[in-house]
């Protein structure tokens, strides 16, 4: 982490987790534990059903919340999605784009990505963009292209001066819900090689601006040593950011001096 020139955003994913009910218990343990955490932000990115209660349960605290997708039009036919717009005027605050889930599930391309950041982007959201690679491309040798590849696509057409609202999340997909996770060595390389494909583009005081996030299987014990990279600015969690007493010690981390 450099807090001198960037944030340091610790950001839940819940994925398909956690009802009504579940969101107002997880905000009940969790508020007490809060304090001060005055260098690192939190994100909670809930399902779209949550949003409205999580956002009024957590008005009073430092958390803001976000979404786990959008389309990319603002309107029309298109049955089931929703638009940066609707998110905006609910009160989300950010929003991840392109997770290796959505890319594997749901078809969704570099194409689409770019035209969700660019959505996003318009209409004040701020995007939390992940990019990744399988196990066989890193055994391959093929990490850095690959990875690079997937940044450059994602910030194709985006201004130098909309990049301080964007968060690049390292996820290697074979560390997701895996339990496995990349060393900090391997996490700083590729964060590094991130900040560099982005001063490339938008020059140095661009890419020393912008958070890069890890995440794969980040959790409570591997925080610390993670977090104290020097290109590693956050966390994107997924099953821990479930777990209040978890994710109150990822934050913790991400605290440290």
């Amino acid at each position: 982490m450099n807090r001198k020139y960037r944030k340091t955003v610790i950001a839940g994913n819940w994925k398909m987790n956690m009802t009504l009910s579940e969101t107002k218990a997880f905000a009940e343990t969790l508020k007490p534990m809060l304090g001060k955490h005055k260098w690192c932000d939190v994100v909670l990115c809930v399902p779209y059903v949550d949003i409205p209660a999580a956002i009024r349960l957590f008005k009073d605290t430092r958390v803001v919340i976000g979404a786990q997708n959008l389309h990319f039009e603002s309107n029309g036919a298109y049955t089931g999605e929703i638009s940066a717009e609707m998110l905006k005027e609910i009160g989300v605050k950010y929003v991840i784009i392109g997770h290796s889930e959505r890319r594997q599930y749901y078809n969704e391309t570099d194409v689409t990505v770019n035209k969700k950041v660019h959505a996003a982007l318009e209409t004040g959201l701020k995007p939390i963009i992940c990019v990744g690679e399988t196990l066989e491309q890193r055994e391959l040798g093929g990490t850095m292209e690959y990875i690079s590849y997937q940044v450059k696509c994602a910030l194709a057409g985006v201004a130098s001066d909309q990049m301080r609202r964007i968060i690049i999340a390292y996820e290697p997909i074979w560390a997701i819900g895996t339990g496995k996770t990349a060393t900090a060595e391997q996490a700083e390389e590729v964060c590094e090689n991130i900040r560099t494909v982005i001063r490339k583009l938008h020059g140095a005081r661009v890419a020393r601006s912008v958070t890069i996030q890890y995440g794969g299987s980040m959790n409570a014990k591997n925080a610390y040593e993670l977090l104290a990279q020097l290109d590693v600015d956050g966390g994107l969690i997924g099953g821990a950011s479930l777990k209040p007493a978890e994710l109150m010690e990822i934050i913790n981390a991400a605290n440290q001096e």
